[in-house]
């Protein structure tokens, strides 16, 4: 009887053991599940890419004072064009032959719009190639001069157009000299910008030759020896043979003159003794 029961109580023990055996596993599978045969992987975590914050990154240079970019340098060009055009049309506008003025007084201004126009092409000129090439020195300072050039005569030309032909045209021609001061105060900056940089370059080129000369200097100190002076020595020089020839006249006796006769002395008897 009590093997009987032990042996009840041993298959009891080992039913309870596989019971709970199979519910942990059970749970197992249902916290972490098995990958089956042939199922996809896990993907693995995706990593997110942080861009460097703006603080990080360098500031962008600050642009140096008058610089201008391209497409704005050939607005302002344009519209100098545009002035340039409604001063010809003015100029067409003006007869100084009319007025009622002196013959002195009227060559004056005779001369000063031939003058006037003769300028307003120049610039034109000076204002295209300009336009073309807007990162060019020289066309950038000629357009400006030319500009500078023509102020004081469209000054002139406004004060007699107002006080010779009408009023509204002299008005006019102010508009124009204004207009155009104007431009050429929005372009000084930029063509003090376009001859600065070369200036500034050729100042940093010839500071860092001094400076290489300088250190150069330094590092050959000492290492030549000392003067050695030199023995005085005679030097012959000998003057090269040149063949010259002769001239013809020398070497040949002089030829007597014609008519001229080698006068030969006569022999001269001989003394006799005297007679006794």
């Amino acid at each position: 009887m009590r093997f009987t029961r032990l042996a009840i109580n041993v298959s009891f023990l080992v039913a309870v053991a596989v019971g709970l055996g199979g519910a942990q596993q059970a749970a197992r599978q249902k916290t972490s599940p098995q990958h089956a045969e042939g199922a996809p992987a896990a993907t693995a975590p995706q990593t997110e890419n942080i861009p460097p914050s703006q603080a990080d990154q360098p500031a962008p240079a600050p642009p140096a004072p008058g610089f201008m970019e391209p497409a704005r340098v050939k607005a302002v060009a344009h519209e100098i064009w545009l002035v340039e055009y409604r001063i010809n049309d003015l100029l067409s506008a003006v007869h100084p032959e009319k007025w009622k003025i002196s013959n002195v007084t009227r060559n004056s201004y005779d001369q000063t719009l031939q003058t006037l126009r003769r300028t307003m092409q120049g610039m034109e000129g000076w204002r295209a190639q300009f336009e073309s090439r807007p990162d060019s020195i020289y066309y950038g300072f000629q357009t400006y001069a030319a500009m500078n050039a023509a102020l004081p005569r469209l000054e002139g030309m406004a004060q007699a157009a107002g006080k010779y032909e009408n009023v509204s045209l002299g008005a006019q021609y102010g508009e124009a000299q204004n207009h155009l001061f104007d431009l050429q105060e929005a372009l000084g900056p930029y063509i003090a910008y376009l001859l600065r940089n070369p200036d500034e370059a050729l100042y940093v080129s010839q500071t860092n030759l001094a400076g290489c000369q300088s250190q150069l200097g330094v590092l050959l100190r000492g290492q030549g020896g000392p003067a050695k002076p030199l023995k005085n020595t005679f030097v012959e020089f000998y003057p090269k043979h040149k063949r010259d020839s002769q001239p013809a006249s020398q070497g040949k006796e002089k030829e007597k003159p014609a008519g001229e006769t080698e006068k030969k002395a006569e022999p001269q008897p001989k003394s006799q003794p005297p007679a006794h």
